[in-house]
């Protein structure tokens, strides 16, 4: 928005519900208060360790995030979009993934990142500016980050109508993808087109909404009439509405999702209704469209804090434990920090170069002039007036 536009505050409101009692129920498994509740549809049964490698994931992948805000405020980022808040609606979802699954992230997805074993030095590398974030996305099952804003919605329905058509799906060891997006992607033409092909074509896809309810400045209300859920049905797809900020319905949810790719039952739309405590970036300023009020009511549902009293009133979990896991967390940050600290910059000549197979002329004559520029400025000037020293 332009300067001159400086949208109001935005009147803090509850959770959004169905509309009518035959429209999906809002799936929760904890409350903001750490009781456990049951849901008719949805339910979990994990393994103690289970359960408490879900609080290590929460842990550490807020502190590596945090850690990415830090660095970009030290200069050494370019830019960092952090994820605080979300880690639920992303520990969740990326714990519910199997081994043969494909992903297709948007840029903010650190925590599946994490989930999923990649290394992390990819994303701060990119967000560093050294490389443009490539990795073997194959072998990775991930790929790389969609800066262009639903773009990735579109590589995600390509690639499961391939699947579909290779037979990879139909039976338990199928393949599922699953293309993470933010409420504002659901305003491009591009989401609303991979939502037609992916039911056409009834393709093994998940669209993961992760409505952190602020696509930048724009609040829902300014987005959209009906929630993504509910839009879901005029593509013949079915929409399912999670807390967000719930690390045990979120894994259900996306869990069951999935597997009903797996099966050949075609697409689904989770809308994992969450919020964005930071900014939209390090280079937004959320305070000229959000008060502090807003933010208390949001921090009263704090995923990590929600769990953390769960785990703690089911004897699941010490005081002993916590605190380990708060020293791995440290451990994990300097470590990265220190690699990303230790990122050499590149050669001009490398942003040419593995574009094409063949180098046609044009950008061959570009990388060479690029080259002597570069060459030119690490030579001192014998110009009139100079005063080398």
């Amino acid at each position: 928005m332009g300067d001159t536009q400086r949208p109001a505050k935005k009147t803090v409101k509850s959770r959004p519900k169905p509309a009518s009692t035959n429209e999906p129920q809002f799936v929760q498994l904890l409350s903001p208060e750490g009781r456990r509740v049951k849901h008719p549809d949805y339910d979990i049964d994990l393994s103690d360790e289970e359960y408490r490698g879900l609080y290590r994931d929460l842990v550490i992948t807020r502190e590596l995030d945090a850690q990415g805000t830090a660095l970009q405020r030290q200069g050494q980022l370019g830019l960092w979009p952090s994820l605080l808040g979300q880690e639920a609606a992303q520990v969740g979802s990326g714990r519910a993934l199997r081994p043969q699954d494909t992903v297709f992230p948007a840029y903010r997805e650190l925590g599946v990142q994490w989930c999923r074993g990649i290394d992390l030095i990819s994303s701060f590398a990119l967000f560093r500016g050294v490389d443009l974030g490539g990795r073997d996305t194959v072998a990775d099952r991930f790929n790389m980050y969609a800066i262009v804003i639903a773009s990735q919605t579109l590589h995600a329905a390509g690639y499961a109508m391939g699947v579909a058509m290779d037979g990879a799906v139909g039976t338990e060891d199928g393949e599922a993808v699953i293309v993470y997006h933010g409420d504002g992607a659901t305003s491009e033409g591009d989401f609303n087109e991979a939502l037609v092909w992916a039911g056409v074509f009834n393709s093994p896809l998940v669209f993961f909404c992760q409505n952190n309810q602020y696509a930048i400045s724009e609040t829902n209300a300014r987005q959209f009439r009906l929630p993504p859920y509910r839009r879901a049905e005029g593509f013949g797809v079915p929409g399912i509405f999670v807390d967000g900020n719930d690390v045990l319905a979120t894994y259900a949810v996306t869990r069951g999702a999935l597997d009903r790719a797996r099966g050949g039952e075609g697409p689904s739309l989770v809308e994992a209704y969450t919020y964005r405590m930071q900014p939209h970036t390090t280079s937004d300023d959320a305070t000229r469209y959000r008060d502090e009020a807003e933010l208390d009511f949001w921090r009263a549902k704090d995923p990590v804090v929600r769990y953390r009293k769960w785990l703690a009133a089911e004897g699941l979990a010490d005081e002993s434990y916590f605190a380990a896991i708060d020293t791995e967390a440290g451990e994990q940050v300097r470590a990265l920090r220190a690699r990303v600290m230790a990122l050499t910059d590149p050669e001009v000549s490398e942003m040419f170069d593995n574009v094409y197979a063949q180098m046609p002329a044009g950008i061959a004559a570009q990388r060479a002039e690029a080259v002597e520029f570069q060459a030119s400025l690490a030579e001192p000037s014998t110009g009139a007036g100079s005063d080398v020293r």
